[in-house]
């Protein structure tokens, strides 16, 4: 699963990108060993936003177009990437009630979302790893070995 430190990346958004070329390197081997890449809504968004927030106007628009592409791809099937967490109201309402604690510890709603993705992944794939690609930590830390 993609968090946002990883898509900008891979995106190389300006004033965000700092390892473009290593992570399109991980990337190449992840598609070559067949994993799974989630694209978590929360990824989408916050992408979408960092974007938007950075670089010169030429540059933003370029990389907004590149967004576009990537996820359109995704949307459509066409891509390494698998949209995930299309919110429903009772799924956000839970969040929600969570949020408190989840803010004093310094993070936000999108990681927290990421985090229930990783959870509901991890109780559909039992038999598979379950990871957060992150530059993150804290969001690191989600990792779960394959269950025998």
């Amino acid at each position: 699963m993609l968090d946002t430190s990883i898509f900008v990346e891979i995106l190389n958004v300006p004033g965000k990108a700092t390892q473009h070329k290593a992570i399109l390197a991980q990337l190449e081997e992840r598609i070559r060993q067949r994993e799974s890449l989630f694209l978590p809504m929360a990824t989408i968004l916050e992408t979408g936003n960092h974007i938007g927030q950075n670089g010169d106007g030429g540059a933003r628009r370029q990389c907004a177009q590149d967004f576009v592409q990537q996820v359109s791809a995704a949307l459509a099937g066409r891509s390494p990437f698998k949209p995930i967490s299309f919110l429903q109201a009772i799924e956000l309402q839970a969040w929600l009630n969570e949020f408190p604690d989840h803010a004093t510890r310094g993070s936000g709603l999108g990681d927290l979302s990421i985090i229930h993705d990783w959870q509901r992944l991890c109780a559909q794939n039992r038999g598979r790893r379950v990871y957060i690609w992150s530059l993150d930590e804290h969001l690191r830390a989600y990792d779960r070995a394959p269950e025998l």
